[in-house]
């Protein structure tokens, strides 16, 4: 089958990868390959998926090609709209028969209707809504291997279509839920806005811990033996960020203003930005108001593990929030340096180390935005003896803060001040 794919977002490009991995001839209109590769390099598999495809004719970059395929699958940026209705409106007018278009875009609520209309029904012209659920770091896996189909279709022929495309991914064995298209568009943003609830919800819990005198994680391990809560999204942290998901929660918090006069989900956000600046209020506090001339390192800047962007991370409030005060800083991040670079070009208080020890060499403390594996179980004797002043502000309580207090460094963490005094 021929599938043209629209957009550069992740999606689009894992989309690719995978339709073309099953026997698809999947086309393109995107000419440059750089762009791929700068924001997609970290994302498992998903690099040698493409060029594979590439190889073997399976994946094709032809703009008029693109214009004649049965199956237009968009995942376009929020800010391409306008494109993707000026596209649509394209193709009614030049097929005469049967279109599926299959939109996984996030374009807000009622716009898959709203693209539809432009359709032709009686040719069998049909738009289906595929909600975004893939996360990155694990988007091909979940995309080969998803737990559900979950998708927003008001007849029979878009169920159908979509159904046969993704039927190789073995979804016989896994449940199918259909719904219409606004609803579909919809699940995502409430998906989003559960998830940041209970990072915002455990983070508060971790502050007031810290006034009572109690340890977090003793009361997080108690919680979650009660069925109804689980064990996911409850790790306090200073903050949450990534594009999509930031995205996901302005577009809900901008749905709340406008139907119900609702700042919940604002409000949530406003303290996210708040609990970004824990390491570095915890470090001013620490230097009594002082951070000129001092030097710090930073284990992690991307988002979270497994991926390489820098984009609402809260690193980047405590970076700029440090340089403000004429810090500077030596940093290591096993994926997002070149990220993290671009958005600080030739800046002199910036170094950047591909050891994470390196960065530690007198430096006046160690700061750990980022829990990425190869961070869980440091040489602490080492780093007591690198640093300049044994410190340690760890932003995701990864730490156990009796072995690291043995080794004379002192150590600031979220919820758990009982255990650090």
């Amino acid at each position: 089958m021929q599938i043209t794919v629209w957009g550069n977002e992740l999606s689009a490009w894992v989309a690719r990868a995978q339709l073309a991995a099953y026997g698809n001839d999947v086309i393109h209109n995107l000419q440059d390959d750089e762009p791929v590769e700068s924001h997609l390099r970290s994302e498992p598999g998903l690099l040698i998926s493409l060029q594979t495809a590439k190889f073997s004719g399976r994946l094709i970059a032809d703009s008029q090609q693109a214009m004649t395929s049965e199956v237009h699958w968009l995942a376009m940026d929020s800010d391409e709209l306008p494109a993707a209705q000026a596209l649509i409106k394209e193709l009614s007018l030049k097929c005469e028969g049967p279109l599926l278009i299959v939109n996984q875009s996030n374009f807000g609520v009622g716009v898959s209707d709203q693209l539809q209309k432009t359709l032709d029904e009686r040719k069998g012209q049909h738009v289906v809504y595929l909600p975004d659920l893939l996360q990155a770091g694990q988007a091909m896996q979940q995309f080969a291997n998803p737990q559900a189909l979950l998708m927003g279709s008001d007849t029979t022929e878009a169920t159908e279509g979509l159904l046969g495309i993704l039927r190789p991914f073995h979804l016989g064995q896994r449940p199918t839920q259909t719904m219409t298209r606004r609803e579909a568009e919809f699940v995502k943003y409430a998906i989003t806005g559960l998830l940041a609830m209970r990072l915002g919800y455990i983070n508060e819990m971790a502050s007031l811990c810290d006034q009572l005198g109690l340890d977090i994680d003793a009361i997080r391990r108690g919680m979650t033996t009660d069925v109804r809560i689980g064990t996911h999204y409850l790790q306090p942290g200073c903050g949450f960020g990534g594009q999509q998901f930031t995205r996901y929660l302005e577009g809900l918090a901008e749905l709340l203003n406008e139907q119900r006069g609702s700042i919940f989900i604002d409000t949530l956000l406003g303290q996210n930005e708040i609990n970004k600046e824990w390491p570095f209020r915890t470090l001013w506090q620490h230097y009594q108001c002082d951070l000129s001339n001092k030097t710090f390192a930073l284990w992690g800047v991307a988002f979270k593990p497994g991926v390489a962007d820098v984009e609402t991370s809260p690193a980047i409030a405590v970076i700029d929030a440090l340089l403000a005060q004429g810090a500077k800083l030596k940093i290591h991040d096993p994926e997002a340096l070149q990220a993290l670079a671009s958005r600080y070009p030739k800046n002199p208080n910036l170094i950047l180390t591909t050891n994470n020890y390196e960065a530690c060499e007198d430096a006046d403390g160690l700061l750990l935005l980022t829990a990425w594996p190869e961070y869980a179980s440091p040489d602490f004797k080492r780093i007591a003896k690198l640093l300049r002043e044994p410190l340690i502000i760890d932003g995701r309580n990864l730490y156990d803060p009796s072995r690291v207090q043995q080794m004379g460094i002192q150590y600031y963490c979220m919820g758990r001040s009982c255990l650090t005094k």
